[in-house]
């Protein structure tokens, strides 16, 4: 039997960044997708997703020249034959979860990823590969291969695990201190508008840089600073201002909090403090955050959270909260009684 895992993600800094190459700010918690897998004598993958009550069968000789937007078990299989894997071995698959679903806490990437997992083991000969390199097949086979709007966030943070800080514009990841003491999810009950939401603001910031770059063709936003947002305010025009303020303040905010989470000793007010002002940004500037989210999010911190911010994409699903152990069961009984349809403790994940 082959058995594979993968966790759910969160994002605390970087939200709506991914897509600019900007750098973002996430890590994986304890809730997680389970995958496992028995040998069958058929040349078919049979898949139970149990908590759908679901049943996907795919045969290993599709030729996979046509697939469903969204299908990601099989455009999986075509990135991965792509890298020389043959499927020859047929299996019975049991797929269960305790993630979320459409809740901002990526599910669609984690069970990508215990695919992934799957199926470089199922080889004759396994693929010997790192998280890394199933972070960027789980990237090609979900946005690459179906020309979604998304960045790879969620998929690099499953694959590699833990707190971790990725420059989108290369790749590179570097491991943070999970300095970030209790924290709370809370979903909404408001299902995501992932690529609604995300389509409009990637266009929008994409467009406000544009026009600062016509402007100024030496413009880089990886070097921009507070003062450019005011200083080529007048060049973007009007209906991308919001998403230019917003590409410049939340790319400022991700850098002072990577560097407070190299250590360990980081200061948590602080760090609440650049969390709530990084969802300001969100729900004024990019306007992604319902407002029966935004009253759960100011009852949790009227409650005790230090610091709230909605999870992923936005237009509903999941909140976190930073939390004390001394105030986790009253922000818990607050997001609830604003409406929430559920409030847990989680613990972000290590390697």
């Amino acid at each position: 039997m082959i058995t594979s895992e993968a966790s759910a993600r969160i994002c605390l800094f970087g939200d709506h960044q991914d897509y600019l190459n900007l750098p973002v700010i996430a890590g994986t918690i304890d809730r997680k997708i389970t995958l496992k897998a028995r040998p069958n004598s058929e040349s078919t993958y049979n898949l139970q997703l149990i908590d759908l009550d679901k049943v996907i069968s795919i045969s290993l000789n599709e030729k996979l020249n046509t697939i469903e937007a969204e299908d990601y078990f099989r455009s999986s299989m075509v990135v991965l034959q792509n890298h020389d894997a043959v499927f020859e071995q047929g299996y019975d698959i049991e797929i269960t979860g305790n993630i979320p679903i459409n809740a901002g806490v990526s599910s669609s990437s984690a069970l990508t990823v215990a695919w992934l997992r799957f199926l470089v083991q199922a080889q004759k000969n396994p693929m010997g590969v790192s998280g890394i390199q199933i972070g960027k097949w789980a990237y090609s086979a979900e946005v690459l291969f179906f020309n979604q709007p998304g960045g790879l966030m969620d998929q690099y943070t499953i694959a590699q695990g833990g707190l971790i800080y990725i420059d989108t514009q290369t790749g590179e990841t570097t491991r943070l201190q999970p300095a970030l003491g209790t924290l709370v999810i809370a979903e909404s009950g408001i299902a995501k508008e992932t690529l609604t939401v995300l389509q409009n603001a990637r266009e929008y910031s994409q467009k406000a840089i544009r026009a600062v770059k016509e402007f100024n063709p030496n413009f880089d936003i990886h070097q921009a600073q507070p003062t450019d947002y005011k200083l080529y305010l007048d060049i973007v025009p009007k209906v991308y201002q919001n998403h230019w303020y917003a590409a410049i303040h939340n790319y400022v905010l991700t850098l002072k909090a990577k560097n407070a989470l190299k250590n360990s000793t980081s200061d948590w007010g602080q760090l609440g403090q650049w969390m709530n002002d990084h969802q300001q940004i969100l729900q004024e500037r990019i306007q992604n955050t319902p407002k029966a989210m935004i009253l759960q999010m100011n009852a949790a911190r009227k409650a005790g959270a230090i610091g709230a911010k909605i999870i992923g994409s936005g237009g509903g699903g999941c909140m976190v909260a930073m939390v004390t152990e001394e105030t986790k069961q009253q922000v818990i009984d607050a997001f609830l009684s604003q409406g929430a349809v559920a409030a847990y403790e989680v613990h972000l994940t290590s390697l």
